[in-house]
C-alpha cells in the first residue's frame, strides 16, 4: 500500500512534534515547513496527498498561501488550521474550497479523522456500501419470492434504484453485476404479476393510481391554495428523477412522492392522452373520435392534449384558470422562460417537456448519443446534465420566485432492450418494438403479455380480430426478415411500450417553494 505524503505548514512546527510522530507511527509520511513561501516551493518540487496549513503565519498568511496552492494544484486537498474562530476567516477558507477546517489546539485524533475523511473516504464508503448491500441482497431476494401487491412492487423497485445509485458511486463491478441480476429477476417476476393482475386494477378500488386516474386522484387535490406548475417530462424513468432531484433542493422542498403506474401500452400516445383526458384509450376512441388516433391512423397521435384536459376539467366541475404548453425544442423552452411571469395568474399551468423522449430516440438513431448514453448510469448522467442547463430549470426557478407549487411527473419510463423476440404480423401491424397490435400475430408466448380481447384492458381494436401483445423484461420484437441487421441496430437502445418496472412504475412528486 502506498504511503500517504503530508505537508504540514506552521511557523511553530516544533510544537507539533508529538502530532507528527503520531502520524508517522500510523505509516504516514510527514514533511514540514514554517512559512507559506517554503510550502509553495515544496509543492512545486514534490507531489503531496494533502496539506495542513496554519492560518496565522508571518509573511504570506494562511489564506494567501491557500490561494497560491490552489493556483498551483486545484485538486490538492488543504486543511486549514487556525486559532481564530472569526467568521470571515471561515468563509474565506470555505470559499477557497478547503478540504477541512480545524480550530487550535488540535489533538492527533482530529488530524487522523481529517485524513481519513479526505483521503480514505472513497475506500471506507466503498467497503461500507458493499457490506450493506450484501446484507440487503438477501432481504431483496426473499422479497422477490414473496412480493404480491402493486404497493410492494413499487417499494421494491425504489429499493433497487437506491442500491443502483449507491453502488454506482463506488464502482464495484462485482456488486453491480449482482444488482443487475436482481433487476432482471425482478422484471421477470413483475411481468408475471402484471400478466395476472393488470386487468383487475380497473375494477379494484384499492388498485394503483394509473395514467387515467392520475389527475383526479393526485393532481386535483393539490389545486386551489396557490398557483400550481405541473411539469410532465415525457419518458422519464424513476432513476432519472432521482438523478436530478437534488438540483431542485435550493428552490423547492419535497412535500410528497408517490409512485404511480403507467397504463399499457407504456407509450406516449396511450399513456399521456390518458393522463390529460382522464380516460382509457377505448373510452377516448368512443367519446372523442376526432381527437383519438389508433396506431395505423395517419397524423400526430398527441395533438389534442389541451382539449382532452379541458374536457376532463369540465367533467370534474373544476372552474379554474389554466394554460397548457408543450415544449419540443430549445427555442420553445427559451420563449416560455422569457414570458413565464404571465403564468402567475393561472391556478394551473401545465408544461409538457419532450427532451428525455427525444434523447431516447436519438440513442437509437445517432452514434454519438449511443456513445454518450451507453448504459443506465450514462443515461442518468446525460439527463442530469440536460436538466441543469435547460430552460426547464430556469422556468422552475421562476415558478419558485412566484410562489408556485411544483408537480413533477411523467407519462411512462423506458428500458434498455437487450434480447430480441421474434414476431410475425401483417402490413397493418403496429411498428413499436415493445408492443404490437394487429391481426394474426405470431409470437413467443413466454415473452409476452397477450390481450386477445383488448376491450378487457380498455384498449381499442383495429379490427374485430385484432389483439395486443406486450414485451416483458428487456425484450424487443424483431421480424424474421432481415433479422440480424434489425437485432444489431436496436439492441442496447432505450424503448418503451412494454412491461417492466422501468416503464410502468413512475414518479409523481409534489414540491413547495422554499
Amino acid at each position: 500500500m502506498r504511503t500517504i505524503s503530508i505537508l504540514w505548514v506552521d511557523d511553530e512546527i516544533d510544537l507539533l512534534k508529538p502530532h507528527i510522530l503520531f502520524l508517522e507511527n500510523k505509516n504516514y509520511s510527514v514533511e514540514t515547513c514554517q512559512s507559506g513561501q517554503d510550502a509553495l516551493e515544496a509543492i512545486r518540487e514534490k507531489r503531496f496527498d494533502i496539506v495542513f496549513l496554519d492560518e496565522n503565519m508571518p509573511g504570506l498568511s494562511g489564506l494567501e498561501t491557500l490561494n497560491e496552492i490552489k493556483a498551483l494544484d486545484a485538486s490538492l486537498p488543504v486543511v486549514m488550521i487556525t486559532k481564530s474562530e472569526e467568521e470571515y476567516i471561515m468563509e474565506e477558507a470555505i470559499g477557497s474550497k478547503i478540504a477541512d477546517y480545524l480550530i487550535k489546539p488540535v489533538n492527533p485524533n482530529q488530524i487522523l479523522l481529517s485524513l481519513k475523511k479526505n483521503l480514505d473516504t472513497s475506500r471506507l464508503v466503498s467497503e461500507k456500501t458493499t457490506a450493506n448491500y450484501q446484507q440487503e441482497f438477501r432481504k431483496i431476494a426473499m422479497e422477490l419470492s414473496m412480493v404480491n401487491s402493486w404497493e410492494a412492487w413499487a417499494e421494491l423497485y425504489r429499493k433497487l434504484i437506491f442500491w443502483e445509485l449507491e453502488l454506482e458511486e463506488i464502482e464495484d463491478s462485482g456488486m453491480f453485476e449482482i444488482l443487475e441480476s436482481q433487476k432482471i429477476e425482478a422484471n421477470n417476476q413483475f411481468g408475471k404479476f402484471v400478466d395476472k393482475n393488470y386487468a383487475d386494477w380497473f375494477t379494484d378500488e384499492d388498485g394503483p393510481v394509473m395514467s387515467h386516474t392520475l389527475f383526479r386522484k393526485l393532481v386535483m387535490p393539490e389545486l386551489g391554495k396557490q398557483p400550481v406548475l405541473w411539469v410532465v417530462i415525457d419518458n422519464l424513468r424513476y432513476d432519472q428523477w432521482c438523478a436530478f432531484e437534488d438540483v431542485l433542493n435550493p428552490f423547492y422542498k419535497k412535500s410528497s412522492e408517490t409512485p404511480y403506474f403507467s397504463i399499457l401500452p407504456t407509450a406516449t400516445q396511450y399513456a399521456r392522452n390518458a393522463i390529460f383526458s382522464g380516460l382509457m384509450p377505448l373510452d377516448m376512441e368512443k367519446k372523442y373520435p376526432k381527437w383519438w388516433k389508433n396506431d395505423t391512423d395517419e397524423g400526430g397521435k398527441n395533438l389534442f392534449e389541451a382539449e382532452f384536459l379541458g374536457e376532463q376539467l369540465r367533467r370534474l366541475g373544476l372552474s379554474i384558470q389554466w394554460e397548457y404548453h408543450k415544449i419540443s425544442s430549445l427555442k420553445q423552452g427559451r420563449s416560455l422562460c422569457q414570458n413565464f411571469r404571465s403564468q402567475k395568474k393561472n391556478d394551473l399551468t401545465v408544461l409538457v417537456y419532450n427532451f428525455v423522449d427525444m434523447l431516447s430516440h436519438a440513442k437509437t438513431e445517432m452514434e454519438v448519443i449511443k456513445e454518450l448514453a451507453s448504459n443506465d448510469k450514462a443515461y442518468r448522467s446525460l439527463t442530469q446534465s440536460w436538466f441543469k442547463n435547460s430552460p426547464l430549470l430556469e422556468i422552475i426557478q421562476q415558478a419558485q420566485s412566484l410562489g408556485m407549487k411544483l408537480i413533477i411527473s411523467t407519462d411512462h419510463g423506458t428500458i434498455n432492450v437487450k434480447q430480441p423476440s421474434k414476431v410475425i404480423g401483417d402490413r397493418e401491424t403496429s411498428l413499436n418494438l415493445r408492443y404490437k397490435t394487429g391481426r394474426s400475430l405470431s409470437y413467443e408466448e413466454k415473452d409476452v403479455f397477450e390481450a386477445r380481447q383488448p376491450n378487457k384492458i380498455h384498449l381499442p381494436s383495429l379490427t374485430v380480430s385484432s389483439s395486443f401483445i406486450f414485451a416483458k423484461n428487456d425484450l424487443f420484437f424483431a421480424y424474421p426478415n432481415n433479422y440480424n441487421y434489425y437485432v444489431s441496430y436496436y439492441r442496447n437502445t432505450y424503448q418503451h411500450g412494454g412491461i417492466s418496472l422501468e416503464e410502468m412504475v413512475i414518479p409523481f412528486v409534489v414540491l413547495n417553494p422554499r
